[in-house]
């Protein structure tokens, strides 16, 4: 709910003054807005509506809930607008959200490309974390030294390719090639 009121300010977590903000969360918009948030909880509220409008108490409890369950879906969204990838002198911020935050610094980054690619929902590669946007990444960020990432259950894993999504890849390439000390 954090990003939700970072979202209505129109700021953004985590972006320094000299850093670069990459988003990735215009993919997933048609699907937020469109699919789950008009269809499935607007006509699902006023559906419910109609239904217990006979049962005072239980309409109050279901609409409440229907009201936080859309606050949810825009908070997501909100989510992934308010906290973007950051390209700065330090390194790459890579981020999903408030569930993923992966920082690479410069130095380990042996090369970046843009590649678009619709990863595999099976077993994915070792040594290789895809933080897919709509089922896509469009950057892959191959490292000389691998990074250690931190699931939000305390799993650790050695990463030694990340691929992600950017709403400008080529742009978000661009802007890390730049900044590496041998422009790869």
């Amino acid at each position: 709910m954090t990003s939700l009121g970072l979202w209505v300010a129109r700021r953004t977590d985590g972006l320094g003054e000299t850093d670069i903000a990459v988003g990735y969360a215009r993919a997933q918009a048609p699907t937020m807005y469109g699919l789950a948030f008009v269809f499935v909880f607007v006509v699902e509220t006023v559906g419910v509506s109609f239904m217990l409008a006979p049962y005072p108490v239980v309409h109050l409890i279901m609409l409440l809930l229907d009201l936080y369950t859309v606050f949810l879906v825009l908070g997501l969204h909100a989510a992934a607008v308010a906290r973007p990838h950051v390209v700065g002198p330090g390194g790459l911020r890579v981020r999903r959200s408030a569930g993923l935050d992966l920082w690479i610094p410069l130095e380990r980054i042996a090369s970046v490309r843009y590649d678009l690619r619709f990863p595999s929902k099976n077993k994915p590669e070792d040594g290789v974390l895809e933080v897919a946007i709509a089922s896509q990444t469009s950057i892959t960020v191959e490292l000389a030294q691998p990074v250690i990432i931190v699931s939000l259950l305390g799993r650790e894993a050695e990463v030694h390719t990340v691929r992600c999504h950017a709403d400008e890849p080529r742009a978000a390439v661009a802007a890390i090639k730049k900044l590496l000390p041998i422009n790869s």
